[in-house]
């Protein structure tokens, strides 16, 4: 971005004192400026130093170039640099529609026929066939599973729901124009396959549809897993939650959601009551939020108490711990500021961590832990969304500059994005071909394009 922080590592075993900025274009230097703090980094065994170019801030294509090490991959200096990634982040799960034609106007090069279009059969009495056609792949066989759809449905409704300006209803889609914001549009299109995944008897939920390879004399090759606990909750969890969302929307559509999301957490509580887990906490919070539910609110109350959430934070339960310190029903505020001090000190080690670090990230610099680094990302972008802290944003940046290439490897793992791209390594290491990173990655986005369009 034009105006944002720009800084440059250098690694080597000697380093230079100086560098240049080159217009990649015209070969004319754009700036000059000298290195800073050298000194040998332990983790990735090299001596580093860096660079503050934050004053060059003319668009164009530009690399470094320096005594000793000589130039660098190119990069990119544009006032809407972000808006592009943000796209392309949304667009991987219309890549991934399944059961319609993509067509060339919205896939381009990904575009395909409609596939698994005819029905699966249950695991547990094959002589029943449903039909559970939709959503969105989750493998290259086209597998699905509810609770990682759940999942990642729950991280960009909560996205959309801190930074809702960043999230327009211009993305590309074919739903595009329809005066709804294509995230909900695309995160509907899952929603449709997630109905169809409940029994209509009972209200719980199949686990999931898996693909295999399609063998000679078998009449199909997709098996509906068995109705369970988890999967009704994950289910009754995020059901609960875009029914909240949806409303300004579709009335009537929301309504069908919350009942359905009803249905699937009584279905599990008869099944297994006992259970006191993370998907029945983030559950209870959106039901709670949703509709108020008494019973909902003492699970919720109950879990918090306990504690145990403060060394297992993990994504459901920090989806359903934000949600319940932001819910407008009553709430138990002694619990809700624990909640919101184990958050903070969470960004806080994180922030820490990340000072700490010569590439300005958090994690171990010298493995591809982009995973990790993602999860941490989602904390701290939640919480400067409440405080507002420019040292959080620039680290939040940090951490997109690393996967855009500024890192030990000198990789992009963005589609699209540096000379140097994940793809002539190893295609699996991409971000946004990894159904659980990208709604991550599509977390921390907004955040960055919501600042920098304010």
């Amino acid at each position: 971005i034009t105006d944002s922080t720009k800084v440059v590592i250098f690694k080597g075993e000697e380093l230079p004192s100086y560098f240049h900025v080159v217009d990649a274009k015209t070969g004319k230097t754009e700036f000059a400026g000298f290195t800073e703090d050298e000194e040998y980094n332990e983790e990735t065994k090299e001596y580093n130093s860096y660079g503050d170019f934050s004053k060059l801030q003319k668009p164009g294509t530009y690399y470094i170039e320096a005594p000793i090490l000589g130039r660098s991959y190119s990069f990119v200096i544009e006032e809407d640099l972000y808006d592009d990634v943000f796209q392309e982040a949304f667009k991987q799960y219309y890549y991934n529609r399944c059961g319609i034609t993509l067509t060339e106007e919205f896939a381009g090069e990904r575009a395909h026929n409609a596939c698994h279009t005819g029905k699966a059969v249950l695991r547990e009495d094959v002589s029943v066939s449903v039909d559970v056609s939709g959503g969105w792949h989750q493998d290259q066989k086209g597998s699905k599973n509810v609770e990682l759809a759940a999942e990642n449905i729950g991280i960009m409704l909560l996205a959309y729901e801190l930074y809702i300006d960043s999230f327009t209803d211009d993305m590309g889609i074919p739903e595009s124009g329809n005066g709804i914001p294509d995230i909900l549009d695309e995160i509907r299109y899952e929603i449709q396959w997630l109905l169809k995944m409940q029994d209509a008897a009972t209200g719980g939920v199949y686990a999931g549809v898996t693909i295999y390879e399609k063998t000679p004399g078998k009449a199909t090759n997709a098996y509906v897993e068995p109705a369970e606990a988890g999967a009704s909750r994950a289910f009754a969890m995020v059901l609960s939650k875009f029914s909240y969302l949806y409303q300004n929307y579709d009335t009537e559509y929301a309504t069908e959601c919350l009942k359905a999301a009803d249905r699937a957490w009584k279905y599990a509580e008869l099944a297994k009551p006992e259970d006191v887990d993370g998907w029945k906490f983030a559950a209870a919070a959106e039901l709670y939020r949703a509709s108020g539910l008494r019973n909902c609110h003492k699970v919720v109350t109950d879990y918090l108490q306990t504690g145990s959430y403060k060394e297992e934070m993990d994504e459901i339960t920090f989806l359903g711990c934000v949600t319940y310190v932001s819910t407008k029903q009553n709430v138990n505020t002694e619990l809700c500021a624990e909640v919101m001090k184990v958050l903070m000190e969470k960004a806080e080690e994180v922030s820490l961590n990340s000072r700490e670090s010569f590439y300005g990230t958090e994690g171990n610099e010298a493995q591809d832990n982009n995973s990790q680094l993602l999860q941490n990302m989602m904390y701290l972008t939640m919480i400067d969304h409440v405080i507002t802290n420019h040292e959080y944003e620039t680290i939040i940046e940090n951490h997109l500059h690393y996967f855009m290439g500024r890192n030990v490897k000198a990789i992009s793992y963005i589609d699209n994005v540096g000379e140097r791209n994940y793809k002539e390594i190893d295609e699996n290491l991409g971000i946004m071909k990894q159904f659980d990173a990208d709604s991550k990655l599509i977390f921390m986005l907004s955040e960055i394009v919501g600042c920098h369009r304010k």
